[in-house]
């Protein structure tokens, strides 16, 4: 009787730790755009569709180049945090998009790039707003999961690798979008990037929060 009445007191322990993780979580206004078992309201560009599998619960970027965008029900952002965890194999090359929308085909042009890249050939490393505001050293290491937070607010994005501050950029007053590239903080949806066939990118853990 003693060990039934320890065992449903464990049982009871477990499950009210899971109401207030989920509770926080709801308190926290996090949202999540992954639920690691399909890729419903994600929707790959027209181009090399293959490069993109659900493995594990992780979305993997491997092939010729495509994007993965979300087109659900909570698009579009305008002020949000965004948290995915990463995890790269070596020399790969990828990349994370906000206040991006739905392209067929080629390099988004709308809205900026989070590199994910560590030991990738480009000197452009993870954690850079990519043509923005670039980094030399990766915060990050191949092999091992890590979180990479965007903060958009205002005229303002922040990049967060594992909780440090990689990138902090504010846009000048009065910038237009260029004639080709449209590299403005507005609004739009997340996108992820197959870069290459020698890339390997897992995302997964995609959350968000509307500020």
């Amino acid at each position: 009787m003693l060990m039934k009445r320890l065992f449903l007191g464990a049982v009871a322990s477990v499950i009210a730790a899971a109401a207030i993780v989920a509770a926080d979580k709801n308190e926290e206004g996090w949202i999540t755009l992954f639920d690691g078992k399909s890729l419903n309201g994600w929707k790959t560009a027209n181009e090399n569709t293959n490069s993109f599998k659900l493995v594990d619960g992780a979305i993997v970027a491997k092939g010729e180049r495509c994007h993965i965008f979300y087109v659900g029900d909570q698009q579009p952002f305008k002020d949000f945090e965004l948290k995915v965890d990463v995890m790269t194999e070596p020399k790969s090359n990828g990349g994370i998009y906000i206040h991006t929308k739905y392209q067929e085909t080629g390099w988004p042009k709308y809205g900026f790039e989070t590199q994910v890249n560590n030991t990738g050939g480009d000197w452009k490393k993870t954690g850079s707003i990519y043509d923005v505001v670039n980094v030399r050293e990766a915060a990050a290491k191949d092999g091992e999961w890590w979180t990479q937070h965007v903060i958009v607010k205002g005229n303002k994005i922040t990049v967060k690798v594992n909780d440090k501050v990689v990138v902090d950029y504010t846009e000048p007053p009065g910038k237009e979008p260029g004639k080709d590239f449209t590299r403005k903080i507005d609004q739009g949806t997340i996108a992820f990037q197959a870069h290459d066939p020698g890339s390997v990118i897992r995302y997964k853990n995609v959350r968000v929060k509307k500020l």
